[in-house]
């Protein structure tokens, strides 16, 4: 079954972030994953919200979390820490 990674990010330094964004597709596409949202345009109906949103779609949630835990993943996973406040899940689909 389907799992979704799921990003809420408020970005602090966008220059700095984009030494992380600019890898992450590929090593999601690595793992079996497709970018469905990569901070496209939004418009906040309810709430409070981030800058930008990111959903990943894996296979399953075992090559999500491998793919979290990955040690290349881990190498840039410090720049977007460094560059950004974000929330991060992973769901399972339907």
């Amino acid at each position: 079954m389907a799992a979704y990674i799921i990003a809420q990010i408020d970005v602090t330094d966008l220059e700095g972030y984009k030494k992380y964004a600019s890898q992450t597709v590929a090593i999601a596409e690595s793992f079996g994953g497709k970018c469905l949202v990569k901070a496209g345009a939004s418009e906040q109906i309810e709430g409070a919200g981030p800058d930008r949103h990111v959903v990943i779609e894996m296979p399953d949630v075992a090559t999500a979390k491998a793919f979290y835990n990955s040690d290349v993943y881990r190498a840039i996973l410090p720049i977007a820490l460094k560059n950004s406040n974000r929330d991060l899940v992973i769901v399972e689909g339907v």
